[in-house]
């Protein structure tokens, strides 16, 4: 079991413990998914601390997209669970770049693959993805990439 697999189930028990519902029913869907994410394929495998980070950056993510979803359709209390859920995964998460952080990344992934024009963002994007993954959404890279290139 890797260090994070480890820390998410030992913190579900101290949730259920403490009687704390929604972080014990986020974590419960976490490990799920986690779980889903090993069995998944011809072989069942152990993930690695990277592919668990995969995961809960995907699950925070569809979170964040149910609250938008659940707020568009005026359904304030279900778009809320969403934002506490999403809460509760972040924590687990690497700290995310901040707009000055992003921005100076992808100048110097730009520098680095050469790119000089927007057909060329896939170089950009292949040279920096590995600097950001878990620490910043795939769109707001591609954004920013978009909008340096685009100058």
């Amino acid at each position: 079991m890797t260090d994070l697999k480890g820390r998410l189930k030992s913190d579900l028990t101290v949730a259920m413990k403490g009687r704390d519902e929604l972080t014990t029913a986020t974590l419960r869907m976490l490990l799920t998914a986690v779980t889903n994410e090993e069995v998944a394929g011809s072989t069942a495998r152990s993930l690695s601390d990277d592919e668990v980070l995969r995961v809960i950056n995907r699950e925070a993510k569809k979170r964040r997209e149910a609250a938008e979803a659940f707020a568009g359709g005026g359904r304030a209390a279900q778009a809320q669970r969403e934002r506490d859920e999403e809460t509760v995964l972040v924590r687990y998460l690497p700290r995310q770049l901040t707009d000055d952080e992003l921005t100076e990344l992808v100048r110097t992934g730009i520098a680095e693959s050469g790119a000089t024009e927007q057909r060329q963002m896939g170089l950009v994007m292949k040279t920096i993805t590995p600097r950001t993954t878990g620490r910043a959404d795939g769109k707001r890279v591609s954004d920013e990439v978009r909008r340096q290139l685009s100058r």
